[in-house]
């Protein structure tokens, strides 16, 4: 039986890696084979461009085409899609910390009329599903973070290692531009029936992460992504 690919999803600062890691965890202590993968890569070659990019080496972000960045981020997941596409085969959970999903909203994020959005969006499609072959997601569970919320944490998360201990890359640096990400992000979960949107803050507050864990769980119960007798105590 094929497996299934689960992406989590989200603006910076959303508690992307936090919820990947818990729903590994949770998957492992009921004796799912699981695999995880962590999108960029920074540690890889094409992942190492990416974080020049991102610490700004290479100009702004009006200052560097989205087709190009689009092109390296893909060709960072591009190094592993026969790892997945083989860990499916065999019937694994692959549980993806961003995925080609991203590429669509970040990068779309900087092309302002909907049509050339629109060509983009299937240019990126066609690059990273059919040349590169990487395997479909069978759903994205997005992580809603208001963005000026999300600003503060990734200020809280401190300086980051791929950017030569900087705080914040200039995707996380820029609110208009984290405005314009958001608004993609919504509008992809409303149109796409296999993104399915979290609400991660309540009243002006962040959720707790068991909270927030406890609700991408149901979801993929719901949508039998996982069967409905997994035992969610076994999470904690």
């Amino acid at each position: 039986m094929k497996g299934k690919l689960i992406v989590i999803d989200g603006g910076d600062g959303s508690g992307k890696t936090v919820q990947s890691l818990l729903l590994r965890d949770y998957l492992k202590k009921n004796h799912l084979p699981v695999s995880y993968f962590d999108f960029p890569q920074y540690d890889g070659f094409y992942g190492q461009i990416v974080a020049r990019f991102l610490s700004g080496e290479f100009g702004g972000l009006d200052q560097v085409s989205p087709y190009l960045t689009a092109l390296v981020f893909a060709l960072d997941r591009a190094t592993v899609s026969k790892k997945i596409s083989k860990h499916l085969k065999k019937g694994n959970y692959i549980v993806c910390n961003r995925y080609a999903t991203s590429n669509f909203v970040y990068q779309g994020a900087k092309i302002l009329h909907q049509q050339d959005r629109d060509k983009f969006n299937k240019w990126v499609f066609d690059l990273e599903y059919k040349i590169q072959k990487l395997p479909k997601e069978d759903i994205v569970i997005y992580l809603f973070v208001p963005w000026q919320i999300g600003s503060v944490l990734s200020k809280q998360k401190g300086k980051k290692k791929y950017l030569s201990d900087k705080s914040n890359d200039i995707h996380e640096d820029n609110g208009v531009y984290r405005k314009k990400v958001e608004k993609l992000y919504l509008e992809n979960s409303k149109k796409n029936k296999h993104w399915l949107k979290i609400n991660c803050v309540r009243n002006g507050n962040l959720l707790n992460k068991q909270a927030i864990h406890a609700q991408i769980i149901a979801i993929l119960k719901q949508k039998k992504i996982i069967s409905k007798y997994t035992d969610l105590t076994k999470s904690n």
